[in-house]
């Protein structure tokens, strides 16, 4: 099974990494940036498997640069809030 099959498993797998490049002592900003290089990445190669990957997708696809730059923050701090809870 692919992390990307469930939703719920893929925010897991992301709250990990963020969790080691925290740890490892990795700034906000080049959090963000490699969130985004994510974004493009799954927008261009990988079919969305499920309704919030889609929505995702859809979101991506239909913002500029400096929104996918939000959208990928905030995709952080939904992971980060995820873990807190």
């Amino acid at each position: 099974m692919s992390v990307l099959d469930n939703f719920e498993t893929w925010k897991d797998f992301l709250g990990n990494r963020l969790q080691q490049a925290q740890d490892n002592g990795m700034s906000e900003g080049i959090m963000n940036s490699i969130a985004a290089e994510i974004g493009d990445y799954l927008a261009a190669n990988v079919e969305p498997k499920n309704g919030e990957q889609r929505l995702l997708a859809d979101l991506w696809n239909s913002a500029d640069e400096n929104q996918q730059q939000v959208l990928a923050s905030t995709m952080i701090n939904l992971v980060k809030n995820s873990k807190a809870h």
